[in-house]
């Protein structure tokens, strides 16, 4: 694998990294996660108006025809900046699962919109059955109503489900409770009567939330897949949403490391800089050695998945590796700054608040672990 970046993407980087630090400043990042809807119009508009909504999907639909890896390297990017709002929801979790399992007339109703920054997705798959992820695990209901479905029961930790206009709903139409098949997938209006959405009060201000589905009418077309073989499709989705929050991961680990290298030499103690101490150098060589090894594996897992290949291994030493690497350099960090980095005023708080939500995100290490010893035939 070629690990240099295209001049696109070196690009996108670029400009990626100039907009944020200009309209994301940390003090928006910290009043946006005490804000009920979590963004502003002005930062959302921008980010439409940046080309990033429509950065994946073909033109057809809309889109600059960009793949999973030019995303990945736009959410680096994010992550360092700590951007708030539903671009994660509606991107990764909306669009990349209606390019992985929707029809053509949904790909080409929504996708656009997306594009545009008319409408806001999220996918509701976690219940209150239990507390470990398992995208098999479902046990919300959708029955059959002439030509409608009727769906009732409770999503929790919905990302931005206060703020979407569709939400993805992954039920059951078939099966027991952990059977992999009878899971179908559906599109709903937001808006929709029975639809109740509570927000939740979360560790790092991320806007997740209850939602509770009444008997929620919703027509037979919009069922995106195969009725009652959902669940393949989704994981390959959660495959790329696990990369795509990695890739967050690193880039908020990048900024960690920088920011405290930067302070080890500037700081002075005992009449010399503290980066002049053996303890000190130890603990920032020890974060270089888990942020460039988050990167690699994330990018490999990314490159493989945009050239459609098997990574189910590669993809899990991912999301195993970099969620206990970031909360370890977000550790360092703290040490090295000392009392002052554990202060609401720094910003390192936002690192690690982040480290710890994104570390249980689409499986957490022990999850993932299982995933290795599977591939591994144990």
């Amino acid at each position: 694998m070629d690990f240099e970046f295209s001049e696109e993407q070196k690009m996108l980087r670029a400009m990626a990294r100039d907009f944020l630090e200009t309209h994301c400043p940390k003090t928006l990042v910290k009043e946006m996660a005490k804000d009920e809807r979590g963004y502003t119009a002005e930062l959302w508009r921008g980010v439409v108006d940046m080309g990033w909504m429509g950065l994946i999907p073909p033109e057809e639909y809309g889109g600059a025809g960009g793949n999973f890896l030019d995303l990945v390297v736009l959410l680096e990017e994010m992550g360092r900046a700590c951007l708030p709002g539903p671009f994660f929801s509606t991107i990764v979790l909306g669009s990349l699962t209606l390019l992985e399992m929707g029809n053509e007339l949904q790909k080409h109703e929504f996708l656009p919109k997306i594009a545009s920054g008319d409408v806001i997705f999220t996918l509701a798959l976690s219940e209150p059955v239990t507390t470990k992820y398992n995208p098999a695990l479902i046990t919300i209901k959708a029955n059959t109503e002439q030509n409608d479905y009727i769906i009732d029961g409770t999503k929790l930790f919905v990302p931005d489900a206060n703020v979407a206009d569709y939400i993805i709903c992954v039920t059951r139409t078939k099966g027991g409770t952990m059977s992999r098949d009878g899971i179908t997938l559906f599109l709903v209006d937001a808006k929709s009567s029975g639809i109740n959405c509570t927000l939740l009060k979360t560790l790092a201000g991320a806007k997740l939330c209850e939602v509770t589905f009444d008997k929620v009418k919703v027509p037979n077309s919009n069922m995106i897949g195969e009725l009652h073989s959902g669940l393949p499709p989704l994981e390959r989705v959660l495959q790329k949403a696990a990369v795509a929050k990695c890739a967050e991961m690193v880039g908020g680990a990048r900024w960690v490391l920088g920011t405290v290298v930067d302070y080890a030499k500037e700081r002075v103690q005992f009449g010399k800089p503290i980066g002049s101490f053996q303890a000190v150098q130890h603990h920032c060589a020890n974060m270089v050695i888990d942020v460039d090894g988050a990167k690699f594996i994330t990018y490999k897992a990314a490159w493989l998945l945009s050239e459609g290949m098997p990574c189910d291994r590669e993809v899990a030493v991912a999301k195993a590796w970099v969620s206990e690497a970031y909360r370890r350099v977000c550790l360092l960090g703290h040490e090295l700054f000392a009392a002052v980095g554990y202060m609401v005023d720094h910003d390192m708080p936002l690192y690690t608040l982040r480290a710890k939500t994104a570390e249980l995100a689409f499986g957490d290490a022990e999850f993932h672990r299982e995933v290795i010893a599977e591939e591994l035939g144990l």
